[in-house]
């Protein structure tokens, strides 16, 4: 009989741009500025230049160097490939060991690796033999000593026959769990991970079914050596189905024990989930307010038969502030800063105070800098976990190419999740402005209650490589000031499908429009209509270059909008990829989208993988370039662009 995982003994068992932009954005700065050691960089934990020293690294006590020959009886195979990759003695032959005692154990650790090596490619009649200085290991006592440097060391893998499944019996309190459904078949792939994983699927659905002390209590694997045929015998225990009890709560300081538990969001009663424990961890991490947080079941049930959950979180700080710059040729300089306080009443409140200037070196008038100050507030849970209150006061005085506007701001709404893909926010908000565009000079006093609804399936935000995100918005609004009203709707849907199964290539695409109602283009205020153009949009283009003109060329926006995207997301190495893409959009002075007078960019872009998410640079250029558009635009950015 061969039990995976056994010793044996030598033989095992088995990111706004115009005219050609370039730009070094805050992230960028702030890795320039930021302190540290010379010629060196680290951003959450990645070196992203220069060396980094390892100064915790203690002095190796007796060091002894090593030479090591690794024969597999099979060079440049797949098999060989996996066994230089799981072999130590290999990785660290440049690093000496500490004395003979240590060549020792790193040789008997070298041989479990490459036994579990062999049973992972369903070798389990393969053996391994290791020998220092010509002895067989089994045959050195543990206080042997080797002098002369550096010491050979041989390891001898014979693979062995390359097994397959043979009698599956899955017993015990099963239901109608059933072996082939995870992978264990007659004939099947025999690996050890193989088995582990159907274990392991095996119990995830009977904690599904709402089972938590789910478990394999046996197994049996059986190697037959003649007919090479590996026989598996598994018996599951699914234990009685639980509710959830009480969720405690360990780690907490400064934020509220009792908040936090109820913002885990876990219901006593309900039936005992795996899933619900994920959604209250993500729920607990969305606060901001820790670093880390774990959510587990408790190890048995209690006397009600209910299963308590365990809640450990630590803290992070709380107070925050940052610092960032931005440069263009064409824009001038920009300069940002914020404070905020992630936990100001104790129960996750979050206050954050920005500002920020632009245009600097653009002009030398102070009036034509753009200025921005905002405030906002969010308190989580006021109806429910799901649910988020949200108060934020804006003052923008800024000149872009279509407009002039000075603007206050204030709204007041609630974001709440209905599902872990499915959102829905509205607000009430009130927006005084006062902007000179191509109509003339006007004030507005206008009230509006935005709503959005978005579902978002995709597997990650900054670099989906599956999935797909649709939007819907619809912003009823009323100016006090002009007695007009107007409805702008707006929609958008992204798709993401990776081509290959190591996901290296990706197509993704992005389709959006949107339309202004029940107003004449003259009436709605200048920001509130659409534009197309730059980074976010048509790259190859200027911020708001594509639309409609007035006989000075200044763009006026429009009352309807469409844009298009496609991209080709190709990683070429783990930290390095590119991407060819193309846009189209246009703006339209009617209510619904004017095809004809589409623009059209395309470009190639690159990214730096890492493991926050890709550092963006595209390069676009116009395809049916007009007179005054730009050759080309840069942008930049962190995430893709879409």
């Amino acid at each position: 009989m061969l039990s995976p995982g056994a010793e044996s003994s030598g033989v095992p068992h088995g990111r706004r741009v115009r005219r050609g932009l370039a730009s070094v954005s805050a992230v960028a700065l702030a890795l320039v500025l930021a302190p540290g050691p010379a010629f060196a960089f680290e951003l959450f934990g990645i070196t992203l230049f220069g060396s980094k020293q390892e100064d915790d690294v203690a002095a190796v006590v007796d060091p002894l160097t090593y030479a090591v020959e690794l024969e597999t009886g099979d060079a440049g195979s797949e098999l060989d490939g996996r066994l230089r990759a799981a072999s130590t003695l290999l990785a660290d032959a440049d690093r000496p060991v500490s004395g003979s005692l240590g060549l020792l154990a790193k040789a008997r650790t070298e041989r479990e690796l490459l036994v579990a090596a062999l049973y992972e490619a369903a070798r389990y009649d393969g053996t391994v033999e290791i020998s220092i200085a010509g002895r067989a290991l089994d045959d050195l006592p543990p206080d042997a000593e080797f002098t002369a440097e550096p010491v050979p060391v041989r390891v001898v893998v014979t693979p062995g026959q390359v097994f397959r499944l043979g009698r599956i019996d899955v017993g015990g309190d099963t239901g109608d769990i059933a072996p082939a459904r995870f992978g264990l078949m007659p004939g099947g792939e025999a690996g050890s991970t193989v088995i582990l994983n159907a274990e392991a699927k095996m119990v995830r659905a009977l904690r599904d079914r709402g089972h938590p002390l789910a478990q394999v209590t046996e197994r049996e694997i059986v190697a037959d050596h003649k007919t090479g045929l590996l026989d598996v015998t598994l018996v599951l225990e699914a234990g009685p189905v639980a509710p959830f009890g009480a969720t405690r709560v360990e780690g907490t300081e400064r934020v509220d024990r009792e908040f936090t538990a109820y913002m885990a969001g876990i219901e006593p009663g309900a039936t005992y989930s795996p899933d619900e424990l994920e959604a209250a961890r993500e729920r607990l991490l969305e606060l901001e307010v820790f670093d880390s947080v774990a959510v587990n079941e408790a190890d048995a049930l209690d006397a009600d038969g209910s299963l308590p959950v365990d809640v450990t979180v630590s803290e992070r700080k709380h107070r925050f502030f940052g610092v960032g710059a931005t440069f263009s040729n064409t824009e001038g300089a920009g300069l940002e800063g914020y404070w905020g306080h992630r936990n100001l009443f104790g129960r996750a409140e979050k206050l954050r105070v920005e500002g920020s200037i632009s245009r600097i070196g653009d002009t030398t008038q102070f009036g034509k800098l753009d200025y921005r100050a905002g405030l906002l507030f969010e308190k989580p849970g006021v109806i429910g976990p799901p649910s988020k209150f949200i108060a934020r006061l804006d003052a923008t005085f800024e000149h872009p190419d279509a407009f002039d506007r000075f603007s206050v701001k204030g709204a007041t709404g609630l974001r709440y999740e209905l599902t872990d893909t499915q959102t829905v926010s509205a607000e009430v908000a009130l927006d005084y402005s006062k902007i000179d565009d191509s109509f003339g000079s006007n004030e507005h006093l206008i009230a509006s209650t935005p709503i959005q609804y978005v579902f978002d399936n995709r597997d990650n935000r900054l670099d989906p490589k599956s999935g797909f995100r649709l939007l819907a918005y619809v912003e009823p609004a009323h100016d006090f000031l002009n007695a007009t009203s107007f409805v702008k709707i707006k929609g958008e849907a992204s798709a993401y499908r990776a081509l290959d199964e190591a996901k290296r290539f990706v197509a993704a695409g992005r389709l959006a429009a949107g339309s202004i109602f029940g107003a004449p283009l003259a009436a709605i205020p200048a920001d509130r209509r659409f534009y197309a153009g730059g980074g976010g949009s048509v790259r190859g283009y200027g911020y708001q270059d594509i639309g409609p003109r007035n006989a000075a060329g200044m763009p006026t926006g429009g009352l309807s909008y469409v844009e298009m995207s496609a991209e080709m997301r190709i990683q070429v190495t783990d930290s390095f990829g590119i991407v060819p893409f193309i846009d189209g959009g246009a703006v339209s002075t009617s209510t619904t989208p004017d095809f004809a007078d589409m623009q059209f960019g395309a470009g190639l872009g690159v990214r730096y993988l890492t493991p926050f998410g890709p550092l963006r640079v595209d390069v676009g250029v116009p395809l049916n370039r007009r007179p005054g558009d730009p050759t080309f635009g840069i942008y930049a950015g962190i995430g893709q662009s879409f």
